[in-house]
Parts: structure tokens; C-alpha cells; sequence
């Protein structure tokens, strides 16, 4: 799974560094909900105790997405403000 979130957030920089500012945040936002609806239900399916352990990870999941997308966000202004910034010249 943190593989999975890692390649989301690679490709959301790289979108990002193409002028693909707005579809990388989306697809990092779409990542991010797909991995924790896959945490939540591996948590359903848990017992008791893996549940609690699968919660915190979901959770941790969701905390790296919004990560990522924080992440696509800034390389995507970055990007704008190159991009600004060659535009004036």
C-alpha cells in the first residue's frame, strides 16, 4: 500500500511538473480514498485486535495521501510560478 502511495504521489509531481497541476491533485485525492477504503475494508474483515491495528493504518494511509497531495500542490504552484515566471521574461 505504501508502494501504491508513493507511485500516486511520483506521478503527481510529475504531472504536476507538466502543467498537470489540477489532475494531480485529483488523482492524488482519488488515491488517497481508494487506499482507505481498501484500509477500512481489510479493517471490517479484521478481528478485533487487526482491526484497531488496520484503523492505524488507514489512518497513516490517509495521512500520507494528504501528504502526497499537499506534496502536488506546492510542485503544481511551483510550476505555475516558472511558468509565470518565463512568460514575463
Amino acid at each position: 500500500m505504501k508502494k501504491s502511495l508513493f507511485a500516486a504521489a511520483l506521478l503527481s509531481l510529475a504531472l504536476a511538473a507538466c502543467g498537470g497541476a489540477d489532475k494531480a491533485a485529483e488523482t492524488a485525492a482519488s488515491e488517497a480514498a481508494a487506499s482507505a477504503t481498501e484500509a477500512a475494508a481489510s479493517a471490517a474483515e479484521a478481528t478485533e485486535a487487526s482491526a484497531t491495528e488496520a484503523a492505524a493504518s488507514a489512518t497513516e494511509a490517509a495521512a500520507s495521501a494528504t501528504e502526497a497531495a499537499a506534496s502536488a500542490t506546492e510542485a503544481a504552484a511551483s510550476a505555475t510560478e516558472a511558468a509565470a515566471s518565463e512568460a514575463a521574461k
